[in-house]
């Protein structure tokens, strides 16, 4: 025992000592400002007010990187003491950015892994920071993410003294596109990208257009506690089309509910809509089209009731959608959302967006360099239609089909009731890194992945959720909370 506690000391002290050194390892767009040793426990960085807890010792490394003038990209980076598993995963950010992903680096970390996280080149969660700074525009977008994971590399092998043997990507919403946008400009980077209700920013001219159509006509809006009633009519019209009743829906392109049947018979009252609200309802489930009909964005699928007030509860569109036009479009804090033209704003977005934060389904390169892709996303999601990931992902099958034919690359899974990344009536919870290791390290795609669902902390139900386009199905038996009486199977 004395041995090994000797040995465990010198160990620990080794690495304190390799930490201390890693200061050394800046460059001229690297600075390193701080390097230093983290005992096992609880930890609260300085710029955060929530501790993280169980904690293994780890080297925590901060860093600002200026790859241009005008960048000040601020990361971290997480290397294990004692207790690295020989992998490296990079965490994404949510909507503009601006902090960075402390639970997430946490959570990896307690997993072994060597792990790194960037603010994308700002503080805060406005997008003002773009006004006037095309270069931070670019930062945000794709090269901070880019920045970070090669100083990371970098500092992985001067700390262990070798590579990581696999290195991986996850991020939901934000930290979503970020991933697909990391394969596409840097197909080897990772050799396993996890993409979760990657939020595409054509969805910032659909929520705009959603936003007039629904509340700047008082007379078009739908008071919030209207909301639980529509939700039952969706329910009552579509939750048994799978062949169960169990509050979900499995299959929500295959939902279509008459919501004319909705209209108050008399005065408006709270379990009915007026002709006007029905309009609004219609809108909200119906995609975004220019005047030749062509689908501009896809619609909020039914099932999202409950949480229609991300898009339509008003006074005035959430900041997340109207920073895109009003700094980044714009470039005019002032712009009145009211003015908003679906067909002329769009357009002037996406040029803005073309080649700098719109997703390219082109990830040829990327599947052959071996790199695995795991999307998913909510069929509930009240923020990114769904519908934009079944877009993505056909065309990434399709467009990188011959970068090596035969290769099953990419699986995409849509969780039946799941919110925005979590949350809504349906199984939320799974362990994403087990699925992308087990695919990458052993070959296993994964065939579905078992998810659950929480009340107050307990979980209350189990389901598989299926590869795109299957979907679960009941076997006739069994408990309906349990996964087993469920089978993954193509939709009639």
């Amino acid at each position: 025992m004395i041995v090994v506690a000797a040995a465990f000391a010198t160990s620990v002290l080794q690495a304190q000592q390799a930490c201390n050194s890693l200061s050394k390892h800046g460059s001229p767009t690297v600075s390193i400002t701080l390097a230093t040793e983290i005992e096992t426990g609880t930890f609260t960085p300085s710029d955060s007010s929530t501790a993280l807890h169980n904690l293994p010792a780890f080297c925590r490394i901060t860093a600002t990187l200026k790859p241009t003038s005008d960048s000040d990209i601020h990361a971290e980076v997480w290397l294990p003491a004692v207790t690295w598993n020989g992998k490296f995963l990079a965490v994404g950010s949510g909507g503009w950015g601006g902090s960075i992903a402390y639970q997430e680096m946490a959570a990896a970390l307690r997993r072994g892994y060597a792990t790194s996280a960037t603010d994308d080149g700002h503080s805060g969660r406005s997008a003002s920071f773009i006004m006037g700074h095309p270069q931070k525009f670019v930062d945000f977008a794709y090269r901070a993410e880019h920045e970070m994971t090669v100083e990371a590399k970098t500092l992985i092998k001067a700390f262990y003294g070798r590579d990581a043997h696999y290195s991986y990507w996850v991020g939901c919403s934000g930290g979503g596109r970020e991933g697909l946008l990391q394969a596409f400009r840097y197909p080897d980077e990772f050799d396993g990208i996890i993409a979760g209700d990657p939020a595409n920013v054509r969805r910032n001219a659909w929520a705009l257009w959603l936003a007039t159509q629904t509340f700047k006509d008082p007379a078009a809006y739908i008071p919030p506690e209207k909301y639980p009633m529509i939700h039952r009519a969706v329910l009552e019209a579509c939750d048994a089309n799978d062949g169960l009743k169990d509050g979900l829906i499995e299959d929500p392109e295959r939902c279509h509910v008459d919501l004319k049947a909705l209209v108050c018979k008399a005065s408006d009252g709270p379990d009915c809509l007026t002709p006007r609200q029905v309009q609004t309802a219609q809108t909200i489930m119906s995609p975004a089209t220019d005047a030749k009909g062509n689908v501009l964005f896809p619609r909020l699928e039914p099932g999202t009731e409950l949480r229609w007030a991300r898009l339509a509860g008003g006074p005035q569109p959430a900041d997340l959608f109207l920073d895109e036009f009003r700094y980044v479009v714009y470039q005019k804090p002032d712009w009145d959302w009211r003015t908003f033209d679906l067909e002329r704003d769009a357009a002037k977005a996406n040029a803005v967006d073309k080649d700098v934060d719109e997703l390219d389904p082109h990830l040829g390169p990327f599947v052959k360099h071996g790199g695995k892709l795991l999307l998913y996303h909510g069929w509930a999601d009240q923020q990114v239609a769904p519908r934009s990931s079944i877009e993505f992902y056909k065309s990434a099958i399709k467009d990188s089909a011959d970068a090596a034919p035969g290769s099953d690359w990419a699986r995409l899974f849509m969780f039946p009731g799941m919110g925005h990344c979590s949350g809504g009536e349906g199984p939320d919870s799974f362990d994403d890194i087990s699925l992308i290791e087990e695919w990458v390290e052993q070959g296993k795609a994964p065939v579905q992945i078992i998810a659950a669902h929480s009340t107050a902390g307990k979980i209350d139900r189990k389901r598989p959720v299926c590869p795109y386009p299957q979907a679960a199905h009941y076997n006739g038996s069994g408990s309906i909370d349990g996964a087993s009486s469920f089978s993954c199977k193509a939709s009639q």
